[in-house]
């Protein structure tokens, strides 16, 4: 039922990213139209989690305050080849309701993805020493042209990197903690591993074998104690700090501040206050599992509309069981698998346009 004074029912699309078929964009528009299309109202609120697609859902939150601010610079990418890496340069954030540490004001917001330089679609064609060579200087460029460029603030996304060094590659490029004395830099973390752990539990995802992974691992260490020593940093007493194969400690060993990414970009995206009437919420991911409740977006979207709006999550795939995860949840989840609705070339093919049809069917409007 719609609230008084709200003619029409309103939906609230806060997806996150389909990784490699969709972006939240695309899939919060998707969602959207199909809602508009049943005669709904729809609010498209993209999140992110500070992996990919948490420069796209910042800038787009940012509306007006970040038109204008896109930037492309040529720097070197994980294996040492150039690369152009897109950032955002928000100018005047005075009317972002910003989280602390971060300061809403007038002083320039940079926003830096870490996969943009050091991603691993940059290393589309692995030789097998990859997730040993992959650097992190590349993020360190952006951070030092973000600087260079007059940002006071720089928010980095580090999730999404082919790479387990560390940050030594980007500690190298910055130079030392006296270059970010005069800015705030903030991590955007979208897991919580441990600096230490971050080789046995990103490497093989990275293409590592066993014994690059216990390399790593050796590699980790050194350069913990080597953080410690120069920096007076330990950063294995840091949560979040392996997070971009440890670039998330790298960067606190220059003095930057890890927080979770969610949360930052739920708040810069102001969701508590758009689910706020709202009929519906509508939520989704590739893939749905234990770890979407962990500081991830389906996960804290549920959170946040607990008790007070209904929510349709629409994922690619979901781990056998995953509802237990909302059975004492006030408000109720429904569920929809692409692979279940629409097959898994459908699904793959045009995932944001699944996503639509999926929600105009639970609005009752299967002809969308």
């Amino acid at each position: 039922m719609s609230p008084p004074g709200h003619p029409v029912p309103h939906l609230v699309a806060a997806p996150d990213k389909f990784r490699g078929t969709a972006t939240a964009v695309e899939v919060a528009r998707a969602v959207g139209a199909a809602a508009r299309g049943a005669g709904w109202t729809a609010d498209e609120v993209p999140l992110a989690d500070g992996g990919e697609g948490t420069l796209e859902a910042l800038v787009r939150a940012a509306g007006p305050a970040g038109t204008g601010g896109g930037r492309h610079d040529r720097v070197q990418g994980p294996l040492g080849s150039p690369v152009t890496a897109a950032w955002w340069l928000l100018p005047d954030t005075s009317v972002l309701p910003l989280p602390p540490p971060l300061v809403p004001g007038e002083d320039p917001t940079a926003v830096i993805e870490a996969a943009a330089a050091a991603g691993r679609s940059l290393v589309p064609e692995p030789r097998g020493d990859d997730p040993v060579r992959a650097s992190t200087a590349g993020v360190g460029d952006l951070l030092r042209r973000a600087i260079a460029d007059g940002a006071r603030q720089v928010i980095v996304a580090v999730g999404g990197t082919a790479t387990t060094d560390g940050g030594a590659g980007a500690v190298s490029a910055v130079g030392g903690p006296d270059r970010l004395e005069a800015v705030r830099v903030v991590v955007a973390c979208d897991v919580t591993t441990r600096f230490g752990q971050a080789s046995q539990v990103f490497g093989p995802q990275k293409g590592a074998s066993s014994e690059q992974v216990e390399r790593l691992s050796e590699r980790l260490a050194a350069l913990a104690q080597r953080y410690r020593s120069e920096f007076g940093v330990d950063v294995d007493d840091l949560v979040g700090a392996g997070a971009g194969g440890g670039l998330a400690g790298g960067l606190a060993a220059l003095g930057a501040r890890l927080v979770p990414g969610y949360p930052l970009v739920a708040a810069v995206a102001d969701l508590d206050r758009r689910l706020e009437g709202a009929d519906l919420v509508v939520t989704g991911e590739g893939r749905l599992d234990a770890t979407s409740f962990h500081g991830k977006v389906v996960g804290g979207v549920l959170a946040a509309s607990c008790g007070r709006v209904p929510a349709l999550c629409v994922v690619g795939q979901a781990e056998p069981g995953i509802e237990h995860a909302w059975e004492d949840r006030a408000a109720p989840v429904h569920l929809v698998t692409l692979l279940e609705a629409v097959g898994a070339a459908r699904a793959v093919e045009e995932t944001a346009a699944a996503v639509g049809r999926c929600v105009a069917r639970h609005l009752g409007r299967p002809d969308i």
